[in-house]
Order: structure tokens, then C-alpha cells, then sequence
């Protein structure tokens, strides 16, 4: 049997768009308020949510060479690189973020990756963090054997992603007054934000400490737009001491969710945007009558 183009994303039979479902929730119903699931871990069994939003454009504009992209060893956007890769019959390559972890016994992460086809490259951490300036970035290159690759950022954000993220903003056009999603580098809010009709808002629940995000996001969106747009905002008080940081209270109340709903809820991100979006209500940081979409972005991995 035939390799599936690379260049026909097609192949990968996406399913956008992506269904929403409202879910009964008294923690909402008794603010007058109404709640939308966007389902875009649904969108596809490897290539989940914002992944493949992010990746899909960038796997295009790749044209068929060499991906190479970055993340840590526990990272959600190489598992969905590699994945895409196999699909397409595309090689990738993942910069890990830890020379020490080429060592150690792979963890079902970077398992999956390897079983993917995905060739891994472990670079200390000091270089890791100037991943981005071009010497570094060339060096990187050159000793994993990918001099002429395509290289997509770590999570995947750049304008090609943000552009693609456009399109999620253009489906909820209509169907939600506030549209809120968990944010790590910023890239989806970006391009949600800039889909979704006049009158509409975004709200980011970002999951890492720091206070950063919003002039990332403003760069995201000058480079894919020329400028800020859309009306969106972040919450940064749910990110519960950083990223990866999963305390009782969080898992506690991600298992509650998902007994009341029947929705598998990821922990890292989507649990904190669901708990954030119950305290917000509570808090009666939205008025009567509105409908709010939760973007369930990722699903718990085996």
C-alpha cells in the first residue's frame, strides 16, 4: 500500500468541525448561565484539539521535508508530531529537553515517540533554554543530522499555528458569548481570539506561573496579523503552582467533573480551566443570560 501524500492533510480525516456539547451544571444553572463543551479533543484519536489545529498548517508548509520541533519529556506536541508523522509518512525529529534523559529507560511519553517513528535528540538544559537564538538554534541542527529541516517551536506556536487557530474562533461564531480555554504559550488564544465574531470574547486561564503571557500573545498576533485583535483577556490565578503541578484539590475536582459529565478531563490544562470557569461563575464574573464555551483542548493519554 501507497504512503499517503504529505502534502494532503486530508489523509489524516480530521473531524471539523468539532461538536459541541452542553452539559447540565448547577454550579452554572443557578448563576443564569449556560455551558458548551467544544470538543476538540474529538477532533482526532492522536492528533488532539490545539495540536492538530497548530500542526496542520505547519505540516503543509513543511512541504514534505523533515519536521523538527522541541518539548519536554513528558510533551503532549511531540507525541501528536510524531504521531503526524507516521500518518503522513513524514520523518520528525524531537529535541528533548534533558541530555540526562538519553541515559534513563523512556518514559511512555517519549516511548510513544520513538514507537512513532520520531528520532529523539536530548540537549542539556542550558542549551535547551537559548533553543531560540540562531547560533544555538544552528548547533542544535547540525549534531542532530536535521540541518535542512522544517522547525516548528516548542508547542507548537508560530504564525502558521496561530493562522490555523483562526478557524476554531470562526466555528463558535454564534454559539457562545464568552469562549475560554487553558493557554501555555498563547498561540491558540491567539488565533481564537482573531476568528470569533464581534461581541464575542476570549478569556485564557494560563497554566504556568509568571505573568507573561499576554505580550507573548500580543506577539503571536502582530506576527500572524500585523496587530493586536479581537477581545480577549487572561485569568492567570488557576494555574495551581505551574505547570504540571496537579495538586489533590485539582484531581479531586477533574474526577467530579467527569462523574457529573461522563467527559474524561485532562489534568493539566483542562482541569484548570473547568475549575477556574466554576470559581469565575461563582464569583459572578459573568452576567445572567450569557453562554460560555469551555475549548477542551486535550484528553487524558493512556
Amino acid at each position: 500500500m501507497s504512503s499517503p501524500d504529505p502534502f494532503d492533510l486530508a489523509a489524516l480525516r480530521p473531524r471539523l468541525p468539532s461538536p459541541l456539547q452542553h452539559v447540565e451544571d448547577d454550579r452554572f444553572a443557578r448563576r443564569g448561565l449556560r455551558l458548551v463543551l467544544k470538543r476538540d479533543d474529538l477532533i482526532h484519536p492522536e492528533l488532539i484539539g490545539n495540536k492538530w489545529r497548530k500542526l496542520a498548517p505547519n505540516l503543509a508548509a513543511a512541504h514534505g521535508r523533515t519536521v523538527l520541533t522541541f518539548g519536554g519529556a513528558h510533551s503532549n506536541h511531540l507525541r501528536a508530531t510524531a504521531a503526524a508523522g507516521r500518518l503522513l509518512g513524514l520523518p520528525t525529529v524531537g529535541v528533548v529537553r534533558g541530555h540526562e534523559l538519553a541515559d534513563r529507560p523512556f518514559n511512555p511519553s517519549l516511548a510513544r515517540c520513538a514507537a512513532n517513528g520520531m528520532r529523539l535528540h536530548f540537549v542539556d538544559r542550558a542549551t535547551y533554554r537559548r533553543k531560540t537564538e540562531p547560533a544555538t538554534l544552528a548547533r542544535v541542527l547540525r549534531a542532530a543530522g536535521a540541518e535542512e529541516a522544517y522547525v516548528v517551536p516548542e508547542g507548537g506556536s508560530n504564525s502558521e499555528a496561530v493562522r490555523g487557530c483562526r478557524a476554531l474562533g470562526q466555528e463558535l461564531r454564534g454559539h457562545a458569548d464568552v469562549v475560554a480555554l487553558a493557554c501555555g504559550t498563547g498561540g491558540t488564544l491567539a488565533g481564537l481570539a482573531a476568528g470569533l465574531a464581534p461581541g464575542q470574547r476570549a478569556l485564557g486561564v494560563p497554566v504556568l506561573k509568571g505573568g507573561f503571557l499576554t505580550a507573548d500573545t500580543e506577539a503571536l498576533q502582530k506576527r500572524a496579523f500585523g496587530g493586536r485583535c479581537g477581545d480577549w483577556s487572561l485569568d492567570d490565578r488557576f494555574h495551581f503552582g505551574g505547570y504540571a503541578r496537579v495538586p489533590a484539590e485539582l484531581d479531586a475536582f477533574a474526577e467530579d467533573f467527569e462523574e457529573r459529565h461522563g467527559v474524561p478531563v485532562e489534568r493539566l490544562y483542562v482541569a484548570k480551566l473547568l475549575y477556574g470557569l466554576v470559581a469565575l461563575a461563582d464569583e459572578g464574573a459573568f452576567a445572567r443570560g450569557t453562554t460560555v464555551a469551555a475549548v477542551i483542548t486535550g484528553r487524558p493519554f493512556p
